[in-house]
């Protein structure tokens, strides 16, 4: 199924888009932030257009059913076709398409480089 909200350019010039549908963690975005933010050398502007709000719980191993739902292991945040993952500004556009052509690689969808 398809993104409804967030699905066009709101802040910057250039951004990552979404092809996939999957759960990314609050870990892979970090990375991708990096990945980005080290490919641009502290020139331009970066948005993060995704927050993970879903815990997604988990039980330790080697425990037995029953005991009720595990505790909080980590979050998410449920992505699918459509949706703007990052945006940028104040670069050029070789720079930013590079930059997440490298943040794409971290993330768990395929993406798309989109532009205003």
């Amino acid at each position: 199924m398809k993104e409804t909200r967030g699905t066009h350019l709101a802040f910057g010039s250039f951004g990552l888009q979404s092809q996939d549908a999957a759960w990314v963690t609050s870990r892979q975005i970090e990375a991708a932030r990096r990945a980005i933010t080290h490919s641009i050398q502290r020139g331009g502007k970066v948005w993060i257009r995704i927050f993970p709000d879903k815990p997604i719980t988990k039980k330790p191993p080697e425990v037995t059913l029953g005991g009720g739902k595990g505790a909080v292991d980590h979050y998410v945040f449920p992505v699918k076709p459509g949706r703007i993952l990052f945006e940028m500004d104040g670069v050029t556009r070789e720079i930013a398409e590079e930059a997440m052509r490298l943040a794409g690689h971290k993330l768990p969808v395929r993406t798309k480089f989109v532009k205003k």
